[in-house]
């Protein structure tokens, strides 16, 4: 999923940082959200008597590029090592990667000859749907209780970091790809220059690249601060990825504009000297991305104190809720919401507990806030007057499943970009 080691020209240490990208020193700061544990290091029961690791969530941009990037803190096994996200608990995401296998296998003649290579295979959510086709799949995920359940599935997948080293191996045994697919992985990679080489290598001649991240113009338009954690360390325009794919030989020859996430890209590459022509909607991009002020360091600089104001709009919400005897709760474990509650504070003084679907997070706690996490159906045994959807972009899935709260009057609330209660 991501490179093996962070190289040490590239870590936050002793000097100033530098650049992934460029390697240019890193003195601009883009957002500043204090200390944070590791979004996914849910506690355990017997955890909570024990002292937790922080770590700084400085976010710098590049003055040289303009790459919005986290320096790496933690290591990548540290990070994914027992990961306890499993794409499968989101109807929502398992329907997307389904349109997108149809898609892309019309599109470019997907069939029981081709390869498709998925990295940060996750648990078998999307390779499911191009198996059903026939098509031959291979998943390299590195976090080993999430890959389980893809093997169980019956979908081959490898339990290894990816990166040039092992896009060689994988040639070698008559695994290049037709296709490879990266969702929301491009953002994890502490080395770009390693990953992207690897996708390089392992690309069959004719074959293409599809990778999906969050747009940085929509976290920035949108006050989406809680995008970043320390799994994300770099935050993508389609003028920083198309450098970095550029430095390796791939061309980016389509953009797609998705909502998943809060806005997402999904870029097309190809080999340079490949048959695939670029599309008009790559050059348009282009220009809406630098009419928004994406080529001018400026523009990254004013988003600190926008992550401020929203901080300051959801805390006024919620002490005026309570102030009225309002009872909260919040709904998703998401890595998102831990972000935003350990960067505004909030705890158990505001919100009792968390729901999630996922039983590979219920019973256990929050990082830093320390909030229960228990099942769905706790909000319907509490009857609480205010349900908080941290991952505000699922809020209409979210919404759907959670409507018999308005049976109560319970409000249905989003933090971001502005505090909202759902009609």
């Amino acid at each position: 999923m991501v490179a093996e080691e962070v190289p040490a020209s590239r870590r936050e240490g002793a000097g100033l940082p530098h650049c992934r990208l460029c390697s240019a020193p890193l003195t601009q700061t883009f957002v500043d959200l204090g200390a944070s544990p590791l979004a996914n290091s849910y506690l355990e029961p017997e955890q909570l008597a024990e002292g937790e690791m922080y770590y700084p969530l400085r976010v710098r941009v590049c003055e040289r590029c303009l790459l919005v990037q986290l320096p790496s803190f933690a290591s990548p096994a540290e990070i994914f090592g027992e990961y306890a996200y499993f794409s499968s608990y989101s109807d929502s995401w398992v329907e997307h990667a389904r349109a997108y296998a149809d898609l892309v296998a019309e599109r470019f003649g997907l069939g029981e000859s081709s390869q498709v290579v998925e990295v940060a295979s996750n648990d078998g959510y999307l390779l499911q749907f191009f198996q059903a086709r026939g098509v031959q799949t291979l998943g390299v995920e590195p976090a080993a209780n999430v890959a389980e359940a893809a093997q169980a599935r019956g979908i081959r997948t490898i339990v290894e970091f990816f990166g040039e080293r092992l896009a060689h191996r994988l040639v070698e045994e008559g695994s290049a790809a037709d296709l490879v697919v990266g969702n929301n992985v491009l953002a994890h990679v502490p080395d770009v220059h390693d990953f992207v080489e690897g996708l390089r290598r392992i690309l069959k001649p004719g074959g293409v690249v599809t990778m999906e991240f969050p747009h940085i113009l929509r976290l920035i338009q949108e006050r989406q601060f809680d995008t970043i954690y320390h799994e994300h360390f770099s935050y993508f325009s389609l003028l920083s990825a198309e450098r970095v794919f550029a430095e390796h030989g791939l061309t980016l020859f389509d953009v797609e504009e998705l909502p998943t996430h809060g806005g997402s890209l999904r870029i097309y590459a190809a080999h340079r000297e490949g048959p695939h022509r670029q599309t008009p909607r790559v050059p348009e991009l282009h220009a809406r991305e630098r009419g928004a002020g994406l080529d001018r360091v400026e523009t990254y600089l004013s988003f600190n104190e926008a992550a401020r104001a929203a901080k300051r709009d959801l805390l006024a919400f919620l002490v005026e809720a309570k102030r009225s005897g309002k009872r909260i709760v919040a709904y998703g474990a998401a890595a998102k919401g831990v972000t935003l509650l350990n960067f505004c504070g909030i705890g158990t003084d505001f919100i009792e507990y968390v729901v999630d679907r996922s039983p590979h997070k219920q019973g256990r706690f929050l990082p830093g806030v320390r909030l229960p996490i228990h099942p769905p159906e706790r909000v319907r045994e509490t009857r609480p007057d205010v349900l908080l959807i941290l991952p505000w972009n699922l809020a209409d899935e979210i919404a759907e499943q959670m409507a018999f709260v308005r049976s109560w009057g319970c409000e249905l609330v989003l933090p971001i970009p502005e505090v909202t209660v759902l009609g």
